[in-house]
């Protein structure tokens, strides 16, 4: 079922335990969660080592719910993302082409979003575990900037440690922006809520 009237699957990045809960690593899984939100869906364990819960996102014509999609996000660590989904993605039988994932960028300013169709993983461990997975790098993804590390700081210590407290409030107002972004891709298709994004 590769046709463009399967769901979208949508898929945040992020490690899972509490202690990676507020990451800047976790922002994908952030985002998720306030489309469950919205939806007022809750995530259900699934057997290919996820979580997920069946949506429909944003309203159509006349307040009718949106379109149906799939939020997903894999109860294993960044590295090994790429199973589950591919396992997930299997069984719902929706090829790459409809699959939307949500991670953190370091090559973004912080807060900026863009909406991407395939290229590099950008040494991003959890989109190189999808590509390997889906043995393709033509999905989709949204990037959430989170900018560099301050000083000489290491990356993976800026990656993992949590968002402070003070500047929470401007994250809660970007995870609504990128909720809005995937709403957008699910009810109007990826070309029109890219622009929509770019140009605003």
């Amino acid at each position: 079922m590769n046709t463009t009237d399967s769901p979208w699957l949508v898929v945040g990045l992020g490690n899972p335990g509490a202690q990676y809960a507020s990451t800047r690593h976790n922002v994908g899984h952030l985002t998720i969660d306030v489309l469950a939100a919205r939806a007022g869906a809750v995530l259900k364990t699934h057997r290919s080592r996820t979580r997920v819960a069946d949506v429909r996102l944003g309203v159509g014509p006349g307040g009718v719910p949106g379109p149906r999609a799939v939020l997903a996000r894999s109860e294993t660590y960044m590295n090994t993302t790429g199973g589950p989904i591919r396992r997930l993605a299997d069984f719902l039988g929706i090829g790459a082409q409809r699959i939307l994932v949500v991670h953190d960028d370091l090559d973004l300013p912080p807060h900026e979003l863009r909406l991407k169709a395939g290229g590099g993983e950008g040494g991003h461990n959890g989109l190189k575990s999808l590509t390997q997975a889906l043995g393709t790098r033509d999905y989709h993804r949204l990037r959430i900037g989170i900018g560099r590390p301050p000083g000489r700081m290491d990356p993976a210590d800026y990656v993992l440690a949590p968002i402070p407290a003070k500047e929470r409030p401007d994250w809660d107002v970007t995870l609504e922006e990128a909720a809005d972004a995937v709403e957008g891709v699910v009810a109007e298709g990826f070309a029109p809520a890219q622009q929509a994004l770019h140009t605003r």
